[in-house]
């Protein structure tokens, strides 16, 4: 079917959908934006529902093509690295890179979830239709179902180019499944996660705002983010069953004493703590593998529709948010949704596997490899090879969160590689001793 032959369907009206949405229109495309909830301008946000967001490079190089920047800007606080509380007591703040730039921001979901329709609104291209629940897709009659929730019947629309960013829970993936024309594998993790607050101490914010707050503990961990108005979003990870977690905690009278334990100076910050974690949702954690990500040229999953991951990279967001700048690249000099929906598809997979998995081994790093000093010698050798060799060695985290430049799938490549020039520097250099520069030259230029 050709660009612009009838309005592109949209399912979702999250951050990947309205940004798409936004992306769309400002091409003059016509935009039809449809979302199961009402409409988020006029009604307050679940709390507990959503795990804080962290916005980085490549999210912002998504914003900035959609001339969004400006409104995102006054809702995000810079995080300068970790800051890292330990079972002792002590704090101490790791870095998230060497340069200026070089940092992420906290950004509430609601806020710029609003911003981003706020800014979709002012198209005329686009057209925005709350409580309109996606019921499927007929594929073989090329007809999308959606159900009117205020008027209460459901209709038909012609399906013409429709993309499903309708999160990991996706309605639209489930009915490509059901009719054969897509398969879905959805890997559990065993840790859920509870949202919790930190609030204002005498108006101001009670820990550090420019930092991520982490207290791990090996088998779990809490972590906080600061938000605009001087609270912070706390999160719990701990596994759903055994002897430490969810299900011992539920069985237990107060979770206060848990909490006091294993992290005592939150708790002390935390006056809520008892009735947040008795009602406040909790929320499961898993990756989605998808396969193909698009039916009959005319059907599109992107983003978590396609390819949610665990949050513990931080990058969920950011990549479908990338997702949109690269269909949105697709379409110069192209005109057929067909052909643009499967390059998309070849170009980004790759790198949705890559994040998928960086995701899940960055949840070890986050909750207990830090605590090594073997991890933090590493970690310092690494930013030590980056000085010297700023143009070819790169940490991966730097890659992922700092370079857009550079694919996921690149990333981990290069993550590898660099893994095995840190072995050999390590096994070669003794505690204390100096890096011998000869060989980390020979090492670097010659594997990278």
């Amino acid at each position: 079917m050709a660009l612009g032959a009838q309005p592109v369907n949209i399912i979702g009206a999250g951050l990947a959908g309205t940004l798409l949405a936004v992306l769309l229109a400002r091409r003059g495309l016509a935009v039809q934006l449809y979302e199961r909830r009402a409409d988020p301008r006029r009604t307050a946000a679940d709390a507990g529902r959503s795990i804080n967001l962290a916005l980085a490079a490549r999210g912002i190089a998504a914003l900035e093509r959609a001339d969004l920047m400006q409104r995102v800007r006054p809702l995000m606080i810079a995080m300068r690295g970790r800051l890292v509380h330990e079972p002792g007591g002590a704090a101490m703040l790791r870095p998230y890179g060497q340069r200026e730039h070089e940092v992420i921001h906290s950004v509430g979901r609601a806020a710029l979830n609003r911003a981003l329709i706020e800014a979709l609104a002012e198209y005329p291209a686009a057209a925005l239709h709350f409580e309109h629940s996606c019921v499927g897709v007929r594929l073989d009659e090329g007809l999308l179902e959606l159900h009117d929730r205020a008027a209460a019947r459901t209709y038909c629309v012609p399906l013409g180019a429709t993309i499903a960013a309708d999160g990991a829970g996706s309605t639209v993936r489930a009915s490509l499944v059901a009719a054969g024309a897509v398969r879905v594998r959805e890997e559990s993790l065993d840790h859920d996660y509870k949202e919790l607050t930190i609030p204002p101490l005498a108006g101001r914010f009670a820990l550090e705002p420019h930092a991520l707050h982490v207290w791990p503990r090996r088998g779990f961990m809490l972590i906080a983010l600061p938000n605009t108005d001087a609270s912070f979003t706390a999160t719990l990870f701990l596994p759903r069953e055994g002897p430490v977690s969810f299900a011992a905690l539920a069985a237990q009278p107060d979770p206060q004493p848990f909490f006091a334990r294993e992290f005592g100076d939150a708790t002390a910050l935390m006056p809520d703590l008892r009735r947040e974690f008795r009602e406040h949702p909790q929320g499961r954690l898993g990756t989605v593998h998808t396969r193909p990500w698009h039916a009959r040229g005319g059907v599109l999953l992107l983003g978590d529709a396609a390819h949610a991951i665990v949050p513990f990279h931080g990058q969920g967001m950011n990549a479908a948010f990338e997702d949109c700048r690269v269909l949105d690249e697709l379409l110069d000099g192209r005109h057929d949704w067909a052909g643009i929906f499967g390059e998309f598809e070849a170009t980004r997979r790759p790198n949705a596997e890559a994040i998928a998995r960086m995701a899940l081994e960055n949840y070890a790093e986050m909750r207990e490899h830090v605590l090594d000093a073997r991890f933090q010698r590493r970690q310092a050798l690494a930013l030590e090879l980056e000085r010297r060799f700023p143009d070819r060695f790169i940490p991966r985290y730097a890659m992922v969160m700092f370079h857009p430049e550079i694919a996921y799938a690149e990333a981990l490549r290069r993550g590898v590689l660099q893994q095995e020039i840190l072995d050999t520097l390590e096994a070669r250099t003794p505690p204390g001793g100096e890096l011998d520069p000869e060989l980390a030259r020979s090492l670097v230029t010659t594997a990278l």
